[in-house]
Parts: C-alpha cells; structure tokens; sequence
C-alpha cells in the first residue's frame, strides 16, 4: 500500500513494488549471511542513489537521490525519522496490501 509519494516522473506505484522487492532480497540475504536484521538497501546508479530503508517488519521508505547525495549524512539523519515512523505504523497498524 502506497502512502505517500513525491517522485515527479517516477511512477510511485511501480517504485514501492520495486523497492519491496530490493528490500525483499535484502532481508533474504541479511538473514542468509547471519548479520543482524537488514536497515537499508543502497543502490548507487550513474547519475545518483536509491535508498530504501526497511520501517519495521511491514514498511519501507524509499529516498531518491542525485550523485551528490550524501550518503553517509543521510544514513545518520534518516535513523530517527525511520524510528518514528516504524512508531507510527505500530501505532496504527498500517499492514501491506
């Protein structure tokens, strides 16, 4: 379920499937190696990064970012904003689909 979306040309709705899918394989891959529950998938392209963070067990929130995107700085400020948020959607009980 799609809440929220400011993506200008990207569609949003094949964005979210997409990001849950490479949040899907991320966790797949986290559990398999054995290093903890998964935080975030990066993937850097050529002109700038995908960000998708996992909220919880049932969210995700994604950041599009150009190449002088911050990485590191984004990591750091966007902890918080993903606690509050796994909060909310606890709070609510906001589930896929």
């Amino acid at each position: 379920m799609l809440i929220a979306a400011d993506t200008g040309e990207v569609r949003p709705d094949v964005l979210a499937a997409m990001a849950a899918a490479a949040l899907g394989l991320g966790r797949s891959t986290s559990e398999e190696v054995g290093l903890g529950s998964l935080r975030e998938v990066v993937t850097r392209c050529r002109d700038g990064h995908i960000v998708v963070y996992a909220v919880g067990e049932r969210a995700l929130l994604v950041v599009l970012g150009d190449e002088g995107l911050d990485v590191a700085n984004l990591h750091l400020r966007s902890r918080p904003v993903v606690e509050r948020l796994e909060a909310i959607v606890q709070r609510e009980g906001v589930s896929a689909g």
